[in-house]
């Protein structure tokens, strides 16, 4: 059995004699006892291959609702040139990209890609499979409208990690009317609206997300994933949706 270190309580901790009490976070979740699988979609409206990858996305949402999956959409931009500029495409989400696929040895990016825990990923049926054993515990909190905070304890053993923030938004839509989709109306959710790697660590430490704004009509989730930053495979991960 793996010991973990011992990680601060949420809040009402008391920190020494005379301390205040910390204030009640809004919301909170602690990771589960295996690894939950890590969904990462480049895609590009730009690209006529990606609907279809894009409506099967959208199909993960009652698993990323009850905590079985973490899911991301990271549009990208490099098809922009073909006539239709993507608006949620962003270039650290392609520098994300060619980073997974310089992890994976591949000699090229492409769209649309599945990667399933760090890994370039054809199955798509079997993108859910059951996770191992984590090696990681993280507890994660909302303190104010955006203000997000988690608790990462490394198991036993565990030596560097590194993790990443995204937040994300369901039920975007767009009437494209220039290249490759010209006259569709795409379909949108997972996407990645703010991307924000946090570094590398050793042993128990808090990371922080001051987040962009919630927008009521796109539900938002805010997601953590720890990775071992030499092979770029999840450690753990976990979402808040409130």
């Amino acid at each position: 059995m793996r010991s973990f270190p011992p990680v601060l309580a949420a809040a009402g901790m008391m920190l020494g004699a005379g301390a205040a009490l910390a204030s009640a976070p809004l919301c909170k979740a602690e990771s589960t006892a295996t690894v939950v699988p890590v969904i990462e979609l480049y895609t590009s409206e730009g690209c006529s291959s990606c609907p279809p990858a894009d409506r099967w996305l959208s199909t993960l949402k009652g698993s990323a609702a009850s905590g079985r999956a973490v899911v991301q959409a990271f549009h990208v931009g490099y098809w922009d040139y073909i006539g239709w500029a993507d608006r949620f495409a962003n270039p650290a989400h392609t520098s994300r990209q060619r980073q997974v696929a310089s992890q994976n040895s591949l000699s090229n990016i492409y769209t649309p890609q599945l990667v399933r825990n760090g890994q370039d990923w054809r199955d798509y049926a079997k993108a859910l499979a059951g996770g191992e054993p984590a090696r990681v515990r993280i507890a994660l909190q909302r303190n104010s409208d955006d203000a997000f905070e988690a608790q990462v304890a490394p198991a036993e053993g565990v030596g560097a990690w590194a993790a990443y923030w995204t937040v994300t938004e369901h039920g975007h839509s767009s009437k494209v009317k220039a290249g490759e989709n010209a006259g569709e109306l795409l379909q949108h959710d997972f996407v990645v609206r703010q991307y924000v790697p946090v570094g590398e660590y050793r042993g128990a430490s808090k990371v922080t997300l001051r987040a962009i704004a919630a927008q009521p009509p796109h539900p938002r989730q805010v997601n953590l994933v720890v990775f071992d930053p030499k092979s770029g495979r999840p450690l753990q991960a976990l979402s808040l949706g409130c």
